[in-house]
């Protein structure tokens, strides 16, 4: 491989010193107290009196690859200086700035702090005497999560791969599904003492040139602060701080990604983290699924629907159930009504505070179940339901219609593809149960109008929240509630890059 350098003409704003013993007091004042950093320093040339050093982190850097001495040696000597040359230090800045070829991929760094970030990095750099320069050799070797399925994914039918936390491996898997020049990354870092890379990418001639513009204003931000995880980007570019509803969206499946860019969305990824931001992300699309794409039109189509109806009954379904039973029972039918009756004789708490107190059990034991070890969370939270259930029925705390219609919302909101859109209806159920227990209907209705006005207003990236609903796009409705054939989503692609 050819030698990379960072030199563009342009003078270092920190320049290595060209003395060693000068970078080496700088380096020990820098590095002092880490154990786990290696310093080698080493002589060669006729008389063994040129000095060099080369120093790595020993817990992030591959042994293997750190066999210092073997690179440059068969840098300074197999190659172009030659052997049987004296291998001096005109020798080797004439080879490593000429670009000389190597085994060993290196790079030819002017600028002090650079270097350091290099070492950082898990690299090995070497210093010279006499040379204001270092070179930096890629031995970073962390062992990372192999890849594997997606874990907040299920997969029924379509691709098995999931991102893990190396980045590297994560852009790799969008490159092997998305072979196109126009396919563009960038790469920044984030600022503090992380120093974490954050990539984003978009396929060029889809992605709107007024959003990406707005994307990069707001990614700037973070650059000045600690990145140590995806979520960090989303709060920093979000557009309503606290709005409940996701104003993006996140994925471990490298398809949804590719997906996406071809539709026109920026995928941000964080060196560290398992999961892909996707920008912007839209109402609808998070009632979406990647594995509607999968299934035969028919199918897809009736589980969108029944998405739809699982969102509104997580939403509404508590809140409709204490209208319903507090202000309007003459709307309920005779017999379900003298059966609601029956079954709350005897209960000391009015609809409102008995589905607030088994809203709190359940969320209770829906958190318990996600933070106890895998194993036994799933079996800890069905038991768990079944047994508080059983015993605020038999205790007198709760009917047993209030249970189904608790059990229905939590089952309901499981339903929904993307999890951050759960927890928002999570947040805003109560206040449309409170709303209710005060005005009845009204109350409800008065709440699902405040909730669609700001559904109206909310924005992502500055796109429309509720596009292509509202303003309407009839070119790309017909893949809100039905999903397309194959022939014509891609026209619809197509369509999407003419406009962009």
């Amino acid at each position: 491989m050819s030698l990379q350098s960072d030199e563009q003409g342009v003078q270092p704003a920190n320049p290595i010193p060209n003395k060693l013993h000068e970078t080496r007091k700088r380096l020990d004042e820098i590095f002092r107290n880490c154990g786990d950093l290696k310093w080698f320093p080493w002589h060669y040339g006729p008389d063994m009196n040129q000095e060099a050093l080369s120093i790595f982190f020993g817990t992030i850097a591959e042994r293997k690859k750190v066999n210092y001495m073997k690179a440059v040696l068969q840098d300074l000597v197999t190659h172009e200086v030659g052997p049987g040359t004296d291998v001096r230090i005109e020798n080797i800045i004439a080879h490593f700035e000429k670009h000389g070829v190597s085994e060993e991929s290196a790079r030819v760094v002017a600028d002090f702090e650079a270097s350091i970030l290099e070492v950082l990095n898990g690299n090995l750099v070497i210093y010279f005497d006499n040379w204001d320069k270092a070179l930096s050799f890629e031995t970073s070797g962390m062992e990372s999560r192999q890849i594997t399925e997606p874990a907040n994914e299920s997969v029924v039918q379509g691709p098995r791969e999931s991102t893990v936390e190396n980045i590297n491996k994560n852009v790799g898997l969008l490159r092997q599904r998305l072979k196109s020049s126009r396919f563009k990354l960038v790469k920044l870092n984030g600022g503090g003492e992380t120093n974490t890379e954050v990539v984003y990418c978009y396929l060029e001639g889809r992605v709107k040139p007024d959003l990406l513009k707005e994307f990069e204003r707001r990614i700037e931000k973070a650059k000045q602060i600690e990145i140590l995880e995806t979520s960090y980007i989303e709060e920093l570019i979000q557009d309503v701080r606290f709005s409940p509803f996701p104003q993006f969206r996140y994925t471990e499946r490298p398809d949804a990604a590719v997906a996406s860019m071809i539709n026109g969305k920026i995928v941000v990824l964080v060196q560290g983290t398992g999961s892909m931001l996707i920008c912007p992300g839209l109402f609808v699309e998070l009632l979406q699924s990647s594995e509607d794409y999968y299934q035969r039109s028919m199918y897809a189509t009736m589980i969108r629907w029944l998405r739809v109806c699982a969102f509104f009954m997580a939403f509404t379904l508590p809140s409709a159930y204490i209208a319903l039973t507090t202000f309007h029972s003459e709307m309920i039918p005779t017999n379900l009504l003298l059966t609601i009756l029956d079954t709350r004789e005897g209960i000391p708490f009015p609809a409102f505070f008995e589905a607030l107190i088994m809203e709190f059990f359940f969320e209770l034991l829906r958190e318990a179940g996600i933070r106890m070890p895998r194993p036994i969370g799933s079996a800890v939270s069905i038991v768990g339901a079944l047994v508080i259930g059983e015993a605020a029925i038999n205790a007198g705390v709760a009917s047993p219609i209030m249970v189904v219609v608790v059990a229905l919302t939590g089952i309901a909101s499981f339903a929904i593809p993307q999890y951050n859109m759960a927890i928002a209806l999570r947040i805003i159920r109560l206040p449309l149960m409170a709303l209710s227990a005060i005005l009845g209907g009204f109350g409800l209705m008065f709440g699902l109008l405040i909730v669609l006005w700001h559904l109206c207003t909310l924005r992502s990236l500055g796109q429309p929240y509720l596009s292509p609903i509202q303003p309407a796009d009839p070119s790309l409705l017909r893949d809100v509630f039905v999903r397309p054939s194959v022939k014509k989503l891609g026209r619809s692609a197509n369509n999407r890059a003419g406009a962009g």
